[in-house]
């Protein structure tokens, strides 16, 4: 039987969990930036880890969280140095163990559950850790010959301290949102910490108005581009600023890393993993939908230090911000997005005949489904003076076009560079084997 959809209506959606923001907001005080950064991974079906010193409310953070949400299993452990897999993943099966095989009952484990909250998660041993990594990244419990599909939407993770290892370091890979909480020392907030208190006696709260998981899952698909009747629009051309301020921040961070290597002395450098880039486009559509739209504009990418700082660390995100304003104040005031719009259309196009390259043999006029042909085409008309075309010509008309592009920034000029190879290797495909 196939599995019914949750309705989405996107302006009843958006509504529903910016109303749990706000709850969340009003029952946890002083925590905006880590509230709308732990909504971000759900949204995403990520996983987020706080580290704080002890008594800063971190697990009551997660489990107001968790409590907006009905219809989902929440798997919570503290975590320790003698604990085993199977405190994760479920004990042993008794009967498998007879017959010589090792077989987890996952049922009530974390595998078994959509929200996860592991608490002191750096407590626990290398052994444990290693085990979790596939769970929380492929979704997936896989120990022996043992495979068991997962269930798990996000975990939530905290910590005391930080262990560096060579497991730490993947873990942390795994958790894209990280925030560290700085204790609250301004009276105002020390009383309405206080008054909560005394409302709640340090319990989470449940709202008159909760998220049925199924509404997470269905909005999840869409915010990853993975539902087929909803999707929020990404313009090639903020792509290309997004990646461009995060590779401008990711060099400014390297430089104060040089520059002052005792403020970082267990830190080589600063490296943003491929699993963490690829997420800025759903992190991207996040932002676009909790602010009432399903388009992403440039100014959205200002947002993405909740993802590429540690929420908390102040000097991070002034960096990240001073990353975003220098090249958008570079590429408005150069008027450069229409121009990076045009070179990524023409770019794409250059892929589509790549994956069709009897297309070259073809006038470039009869290659149809391509938003780039008739600009290309009216170009080549005014320019060249071409309407029809040998493949001799086609070449020479898309090399023509590509030089006419006068770069208005030094990441189009690198774009231009790598655009020229792949038209050179459209029309001399054997020249880079063995080179």
């Amino acid at each position: 039987m196939t599995e019914q959809k949750t309705p989405f209506h996107p302006d009843e959606v958006i509504d529903r969990f910016r109303g749990a923001i706000e709850f969340v907001n009003r029952r946890i005080i002083n925590r905006t930036e880590v509230i709308d950064q732990i909504f971000s991974a759900m949204l995403m079906r990520e996983h987020a880890l706080i580290q704080s010193r002890t008594g800063a409310a971190k697990s009551l953070l997660a489990q107001q969280i968790f409590r907006m949400f009905d219809g989902a299993s929440i798997f919570q452990v503290q975590a320790s140095k003698e604990q085993q897999p199977d405190t994760y993943f479920g004990g042993l099966d008794i009967e498998e163990l007879k017959q010589g095989r090792i077989m987890h009952n996952t049922e009530n484990s974390l595998v078994e559950s959509e929200f996860g909250f592991i608490d002191e998660i750096f407590d626990a041993n290398d052994y444990t850790l290693r085990s979790l990594l596939t769970t929380l990244n492929e979704r997936a419990l896989i120990l022996g010959v043992q495979y068991v599909p997962a269930r798990v939407h996000s975990v939530i993770a905290a910590t005391n301290y930080l262990r560096v290892s060579e497991i730490t370091e993947a873990l942390l890979d795994r958790f894209i949102f990280k925030a560290l909480f700085i204790p609250a020392k301004e009276p105002y907030t020390q009383y309405q910490i206080a008054q909560r208190y005394l409302t709640h006696h340090g319990q989470a709260s449940v709202p008159a108005q909760r998220i049925p998981y199924a509404m997470l899952k269905r909005t999840s698909e869409v915010i990853r581009g993975l539902d087929p009747e909803y999707g929020i629009t990404i313009p090639l051309h903020v792509i290309f600023f997004a990646n461009s301020v995060v590779r401008y921040y990711e060099a400014q961070r390297n430089r104060l890393i040089k520059e002052r290597p005792h403020e970082h002395p267990h830190l080589k450098d600063f490296y943003i993993s491929p699993r963490t880039y690829a997420r800025a486009l759903d992190m991207l559509r996040v932002i676009a939908f909790l602010h009432g739209r399903m388009e992403v504009i440039p100014e959205d990418v200002e947002k993405l230090w909740y993802l590429y700082t540690v929420v908390g660390i102040r000097e991070q995100k002034e960096l990240f911000l001073k990353s975003y304003s220098t090249l958008y104040k570079q590429f408005t005031s150069a008027k450069a997005f229409e121009q990076i719009q045009r070179l990524l259309e023409f770019q794409e196009f250059i892929e589509h005949l790549k994956q069709h390259p009897d297309l070259l043999k073809r006038p470039i006029t009869e290659i149809e489904g391509q938003p780039l042909r008739r600009t290309l085409v009216e170009w080549a008309k005014d320019t060249l003076g071409i309407t029809h075309a040998t493949e001799e010509h086609n070449r020479r008309l898309l090399e023509s076009y590509m030089k006419s592009f006068e770069p208005l920034t030094e990441e189009i000029a690198d774009f231009l560079v790598s655009t020229e190879r792949d038209i050179h290797g459209l029309f001399h495909p054997t020249e880079h084997i063995w080179t």
